[in-house]
């Protein structure tokens, strides 16, 4: 039996953009309750006014700060009608330039890593404690095909979707029994500001990486990871990959002397 998505409380993260905000208002437009959190709250009160409903709660929150997700993920903290989360996307990530590792700036390097890892791990020990005593949940990590397949400049970025992936599998190891789910999507190219903030507001260089091809929308990843949450409770996916059509894996590279 499919579950039902009115009887969903989703905590999505990252969901001033892109995925995340397509995320969100699918929820919502399905019935669950949501909590959309993000760092621009500008953006969260534009939704929150935009979709007028009680069954949306937006909450200003930097997943990279610690004391911040536990302070609002504590037991009793949401409003009642909020606070029995039994549904995690942890959306809230990025990835920072191009440049080959020896020539990269470490600190583009440290973001990835406090906000791909360090957010995503923080949001997840604060939450599942509630699941496994309730014996329901799930958990869907944002990871990424560039987790599986490197490709110049994808260094650390890569490296952080690696962990992702490995992550949630061990999770899965760590949650057998309890009834608590995990999954990692892993999209590859889709057309947000994802390449916008990866090329750090060059909108030139970003559009550029899309010209000529379709990419998966923002609102395709949403559709696939509601079908994952309302599967029925006994099915878990794993790992699920997604790529357009037009994009595939990239050959061996070979340096040859000239």
């Amino acid at each position: 039996m499919t579950v039902d998505p009115t009887a969903l409380v989703v905590f999505v993260t990252g969901a001033t953009s892109g995925f995340g905000d397509a995320i969100a208002r699918l929820f919502v437009r399905s019935g669950a309750r949501v909590i959309a959190s993000g760092r621009r709250t500008d953006r969260l009160l534009a939704l929150k006014r935009e979709l007028a409903t009680d069954r949306l709660l937006t909450v200003e929150l930097d997943v990279r700060d610690e004391s911040a997700v536990n302070k609002l993920l504590a037991p009793d903290a949401l409003p009642a009608p909020f606070s029995t989360i039994n549904v995690l996307v942890n959306n809230a990530g990025l990835a920072l330039g191009l440049e080959p590792a020896h020539a990269v700036a470490i600190g583009d390097w440290k973001t990835m890593i406090d906000t791909n890892i360090n957010g995503l791990i923080y949001v997840t020990r604060a939450l599942l404690p509630g699941m496994v005593a309730r014996k329901r949940g799930h958990i869907i990590n944002l990871g990424s095909v560039a987790g599986s397949y490197p490709y110049p400049g994808g260094n650390v970025y890569g490296g952080t979707k690696a962990f992702v992936h490995q992550f949630s599998l061990a999770l899965r190891s760590d949650l057998l029994g309890h009834n608590v789910r995990v999954t990692c999507v892993e999209p590859g190219m889709a057309e947000t500001e994802f390449a916008e903030t990866r090329f750090k507001g060059d909108k030139d260089k970003a559009k550029a990486v899309y010209k000529g091809m379709k990419s998966v929308s923002a609102a395709e990843i949403a559709e696939i990871i509601r079908y994952i949450a309302t599967l029925p409770e006994h099915v878990n996916v794993n790992t699920i990959e997604i790529m357009p059509t037009s994009q595939a894996f990239a050959p061996f590279a070979v340096h040859r002397r000239e």
